[in-house]
């Protein structure tokens, strides 16, 4: 697996990929794996330095420590007192290629805190267990097929308030799906054209909130356009409809319907996304022929979903993506969001029959455009097993970033990278 790696010591500054971010306390416990880059062989047993500080080490602190496999049932737990605030964990390895977490939580001045450090073990080696069915290209191709019947019926409204110099920003939606259903989103557009423009298609994250729109990318010559999957416009001035849509009807949605592949939730969703490009390529000002996707967590995977289900597509930069390998559990290895099968007794076999159709693995086999995945090890929403495990489906031109100490969320170098990389590639 080829890849570049931000050290463990990178200096965390303001921004997230709409997602959370890693926080700052005064007292930190730190966790450390013996192997800079933390990649083992199978039958090693990693070293995991523990520390619990506050400017210096804290005297006397009581921790709790587990150890398991990638989001697994403990294998080990314990608690002991740290007379320096130091210690050193070890004796335990993976005889399989995967993932071996230690976390810790310290208790000081009544407050807890937390850490942990994830060892990956021959993970070039991590395979999916998610199979693909014998007519899954003839599945998606049929779903493309009547969407495209649907007239878009595209609507731009500009929404001056959000204008700026560079950047004309407009509430976009086009019809999707059936006959009145309309994906929306937030269309950047750079205020000076000349000719037609690359384009960039960002899928969201789980959830349902607003879509600011991406005005970096809009400055610099590029149209942007950030959807969301809900059927809902985008730039709604007050935020609590969405947080009430989230905690209300919308609160399960990634299991709405499994128990039938054609009324699954997220096929609106799949072929919305990729309608998204034709969209794009629609408009008189975007070039068709450079057009790129990304996103993060679910973002990620629709991301994969959408390079795959619209060849108007030239590149895709995903951030962990979520719904790979979805049966994992199932056979004691990591999963990833939204833990279909994380209680095996919901594993039905009405339910199995659908994830075949929807995990993104089968997904990731099929894409013929390059690919650009960055990750971290420590990711507890998105496992890195499932990750790793779509990444090494992948025979397309792919790129791999990895930041090992990084959870569910970006570093600025990584967003830097990501879109130097997609804007690099999406006019080539």
């Amino acid at each position: 697996m080829k890849r570049f790696t931000l050290c463990a010591m990178l200096v965390i500054i303001g921004v997230s990929f709409a997602l959370a971010q890693p926080k700052q306390t005064l007292v930190t416990v730190e966790v450390q794996p013996d192997h800079a880059d933390w990649l083992y062989s199978c039958g090693e047993k990693p070293q995991f330095a523990v520390a619990v500080k506050n400017h210096s080490a804290v005297e006397n602190v009581k921790i709790r420590y587990e150890i398991s496999e990638d989001m697994l049932a403990p294998l080990k737990k314990g608690e002991m007192t740290l007379k320096d605030g130091t210690t050193v964990l070890t004796g335990y390895t993976m005889k399989k290629p995967g993932f071996l977490r230690c976390r810790v939580w310290a208790t000081v001045d009544g407050k807890k805190y937390e850490e942990c450090a994830t060892a990956g073990f021959d993970i070039d080696r991590i395979e999916p267990k998610t199979v693909m069915p014998n007519d899954f290209k003839e599945f998606w191709a049929k779903a493309v097929a009547e969407h495209q019947k649907i007239d878009m019926l595209p609507q731009l409204t500009l929404v001056p308030e959000k204008c700026t110099p560079k950047v004309n920003v407009y509430s976009a939606s086009f019809q999707s799906f059936r006959k009145g259903s309309r994906i929306f989103g937030t269309l950047c557009v750079p205020a000076k054209i000349e000719g037609k423009c690359p384009a960039i298609l960002i899928v969201p994250g789980a959830g349902c909130r607003s879509r600011k729109g991406y005005y970096a990318e809009a400055e610099k010559g590029f149209v942007t356009f950030e959807i969301g999957i809900h059927g809902i416009p985008t730039t709604l001035p007050d935020e609590s409809i969405y947080t009430n849509l989230k905690n209300g009807s919308l609160l399960n949605y990634p299991l709405a319907g499994i128990d039938d592949k054609d009324n699954y939730y997220y096929k609106r969703v799949f072929v919305g996304c990729a309608r998204a490009i034709d969209f794009l390529a629609s408009l008189d000002f975007v070039d068709a022929d450079h057009i790129g996707v990304t996103g993060g967590s679910q973002g990620g995977a629709l991301t994969i979903t959408t390079a795959y289900l619209n060849p108007k597509v030239k590149c895709a930069a995903a951030f962990y993506p979520a719904m790979c390998d979805l049966t994992g559990y199932l056979y004691d290895q990591g999963n990833a969001w939204p833990y279909i099968f994380k209680n095996k007794k919901l594993a039905t076999a009405e339910r199995l029959e659908t994830v075949k159709y929807y995990d993104v693995v089968n997904f990731a086999r099929l894409l013929t455009v390059p690919v650009f995945m960055s990750f971290g090890y420590n990711d507890l929403t998105v496992c890195p097993t499932s990750t790793v495990g779509a990444y090494n489906s992948i025979t397309a031109p792919k790129s791999l970033m990895v930041v090992p100490q990084s959870r569910h969320y970006t570093f600025p170098e990584q967003l830097s990278a990501r879109s130097k990389w997609i804007m690099e590639n999406v006019v080539k």
